[in-house]
């Protein structure tokens, strides 16, 4: 038996979505999958096209070395949609299989639900980048999340950057993951919403832990030797 889905419909019932689920199967479900990679992959690529986060090969350009600035864009472009395919996959695969071992919920159904959280963090991408490319410039830090606001009290970066992967879209994903997964399985809601909100704060942990890393000085510390 299949239900006919609406995004908009059920992006705020999420609990009505999970009793269709219990004895029905969604139609289409591998179109609207690849339906959401394919914008994916098209927002990353615009992304990179118009500049975003490629500040750094401007001064190829600035020194004359115009191949190399062109051969350097066109490694960024694809280095860019090769990593909205991984950013899609994790979310959509990762985060469903772990979500399946944690909660003992069926794979299948979970992925459902992922679809949504995928949909979400692209479209909160989606509107950074429209919200950047009308004022001109870009920032490290998304105006959703609560990175700008620890940039005023902290000095840390570690820190900045930790709160900038948690954002009003992430608290958001909570809630639904919450509503939807409590349906079906036998934890406690204590435990798991522990588990849910410790999910995007491990990422979080692990990103800043990224972005503080001196790659820049190893990788010239290495080509000196």
């Amino acid at each position: 038996m299949f239900f006919e889905f609406r995004f908009w419909k059920y992006l705020f019932h999420q609990q009505e979505l999970a009793m269709s689920l219990k004895d029905s199967t969604m139609r289409d479900f591998k179109g609207r999958v690849w339906f959401v990679v394919l914008c994916g992959v098209l927002l990353f690529a615009l992304r990179d096209v118009w500049g975003m986060h490629t500040e750094g090969l401007t001064s190829l350009f600035a020194k004359g070395f115009g191949e190399t600035y062109v051969i350097a864009r066109i490694v960024s472009l694809i280095g860019a949609i090769l990593w909205s395919l991984i950013y899609i996959a994790f979310y959509f695969f990762g985060i469903s299989y772990i979500l399946h071992k944690l909660t003992n919920v069926d794979l299948a159904k979970i992925a459902v639900l992922q679809l949504f959280v995928v949909s979400l963090l692209l479209m909160e991408k989606a509107f950074v980048f429209i919200l950047y490319s009308l004022v001109g410039y870009t920032t490290d830090f998304s105006v959703l999340s609560f990175g700008p606001m620890a940039a005023l009290f902290l000095s840390n970066k570690f820190f900045i950057y930790f709160f900038n992967e948690l954002s009003l879209v992430t608290g958001l994903i909570v809630a639904l993951q919450y509503q939807f997964l409590r349906i079906y399985t036998d934890l406690s809601g204590r435990n798991l919403i522990i588990i849910l909100i410790a999910i995007p704060v491990v990422l979080a942990l692990l990103v800043a832990g990224f972005e503080i890393l001196p790659i820049e000085k190893w990788i010239e510390g290495g080509q000196a030797v």
